[in-house]
């Protein structure tokens, strides 16, 4: 029973400059690690090869270094690797593929699918039908010719391309690259293995997207995946099943806060996550100065324990309450400006100017706090 791993996007050499540099070198090594985790799973289960539906790059510019390290990552399983070209390393005239070849990186069971055309793989039982893109972008079908690709009837034909399959995915990305979406039925092929989307997603039977093996950003579209495909003979239906390569999750959540269980709500969350989690919170609403300084300091724990947490308050009101103002004894004038700074949170127009009395009024609370209450804590 020919079985293959089925893997697309891995986008290496992609940076993470909105992190901080600590946070973006250990993303971009968990990389290099995901390749290294699907070649021992492969070789876990006995795969007769691994194909890559494009996107291996994110640019053509990678450096050496980072091409070098692909492919000694792929040295854990000693079988035939298949590689397409997709939209971010398109096999250009002077591309991505030729440096590797100068460079001496690629290893020799590694085909690289740079043209249109069938990669026979007899001891493997499987011909693979490749649609490389030669351009970033596209408006036929590269998949049309597959139809008139010949291979041996005893072999497996497995359709191997980079795009978008019409009709099916998000209207946003549903353009250029095009993919017809009954391709697995006009050329007859036992199963379409597809890149670019960015999560694991079935388009029929014999079509599946297999994601990206380590997510890059925030989209809850199951990224972290590969998929193992076993099909008994030509003809026979996919088993397909997804296993997962994720070392980071990626969480990004929108809350509004409103009263006291909202925040204890949203705390208890963030003490659940996994430690291998990047989170990305945005607040909006109203909070006591209480339940301010209760968020800031769990965002402090939270920081130390994951791999990142950014938090946007710009969309939080500070309301103090009579015992916020009590237990800071801001009589007098200090009473008089943590009101006027309470008030011009709401009657700006200027969201810069709320953002800042914002600010100042969590910090005066800060300043103001109680030494004891410090020490309670």
């Amino acid at each position: 029973m020919p079985k293959f791993l089925h893997t697309a996007d891995w986008q290496m050499g992609r940076t993470y400059s909105r992190f901080d540099a600590e946070d973006g070198a250990a993303l971009v090594e968990a990389r290099y690690e995901a390749i290294e985790r699907l070649a021992a799973l492969a070789t876990e289960h006995q795969c007769a090869a691994i194909l890559v539906a494009g996107d291996v790059f994110d640019a053509q510019t990678v450096s050496d270094r980072t091409i070098r390290r692909v492919f000694n990552a792929t040295r854990g399983f000693a079988g035939p690797w298949v590689m397409l070209p997709g939209n971010h390393d398109a096999a250009l005239a002077e591309s991505v593929w030729t440096r590797a070849k100068r460079l001496g990186a690629i290893p020799s069971n590694v085909h690289l699918a740079l043209e249109s055309g069938v990669t026979c793989l007899p001891e493997q039982g499987i011909a693979v039908l490749s649609a490389p893109l030669t351009q970033r972008h596209t408006y036929g079908d590269l998949t049309q010719p597959f139809a008139e690709m010949g291979t041996p009837p005893d072999l497996l034909r497995i359709g191997l391309a980079h795009g978008s399959v019409q009709g099916l995915l998000p209207d946003e990305i549903d353009s250029t690259n095009p993919i017809a979406p009954d391709r697995t039925t006009t050329a007859n092929l036992d199963y379409l293995a597809l890149g670019d989307w960015h999560g694991v997603k079935q388009i029929n039977e014999r079509t599946w997207y297999s994601g990206t093996p380590e997510p890059e950003r925030f989209r809850n579209n199951d990224a972290g995946y590969v998929l193992i495909v076993d099909i008994e003979n030509p003809g026979a239906t996919p088993q397909v099943s997804r296993h997962e390569t994720a070392r980071y999750q990626w969480h990004q959540w929108r809350e509004t806060l409103s009263v006291p269980s909202d925040l204890n709500e949203l705390l208890i969350r963030i003490g659940q996550l996994p430690e291998a989690s990047v989170l990305d919170l945005k607040l909006t609403g109203t909070l006591t100065l209480a339940g301010d300084q209760k968020l800031t300091e769990a965002l402090s724990v939270a920081e130390a324990r994951y791999r990142s947490v950014t938090c946007d308050r710009s969309g939080l009101q500070l309301e103090p309450t009579e015992d916020d103002i009590a237990e800071l004894r801001a009589d007098g004038y200090l009473g008089e400006v943590v009101q006027e700074l309470r008030e011009s949170q709401q009657t700006t127009e200027e969201d810069e100017e709320a953002a800042v009395a914002r600010d100042a009024l969590g910090i005066l609370a800060g300043l103001l706090k109680p030494k004891d209450a410090e020490v309670a804590q």
